[in-house]
């Protein structure tokens, strides 16, 4: 497939897009801040389709400000939904969508069913799948 693993300075400074699909953890909370937007390239582009938390939203107006990296995609973002005013906003080169990322009409009907099939397993006593963990 031609994927390697690298450090995550060397995949800031070699990569045409980096794109945040993980989790959001205390771990990860802020990875893609100041020092890691100055490793990248100018052209790179930042898409984040995972949770607002991951990025510094302030760091990241400042890069996309100065041409510092080439564009951002943000279908997530913190808070959600981001205030109108929010200086990211004004930038042509951040789009901004309202976390529309799993708004196809399968992934909703897939959904749909899943929460069906809870609510009738546990109005009728049986296991739920997919149980909310509790924070």
């Amino acid at each position: 497939m031609g994927v390697e693993f690298v450090p995550i300075d060397q995949l800031y400074s070699e990569a045409d897009f980096i794109i945040l699909t993980c989790l959001a953890t205390e771990q990860n909370r802020g990875m893609i801040d100041k020092s890691a937007l100055s490793k990248m390239k100018k052209n790179a582009i930042l898409i984040n389709t995972s949770r607002g938390t991951l990025v510094n939203q302030k760091d990241l107006y400042e890069a996309l400000d100065k041409g510092e990296i080439r564009s951002a995609g943000l279908d997530v973002t913190t808070p959600e939904p981001l205030p109108l005013d929010d200086p990211l906003f004004k930038l042509k080169n951040c789009v901004i969508l309202p976390h529309i990322g799993s708004a196809t009409e399968a992934t909703r009907k897939e959904m749909m069913e899943l929460a069906e099939t809870n609510l009738i397993s546990g109005l009728t006593g049986k296991k739920i799948s997919d149980r909310i963990r509790a924070a």
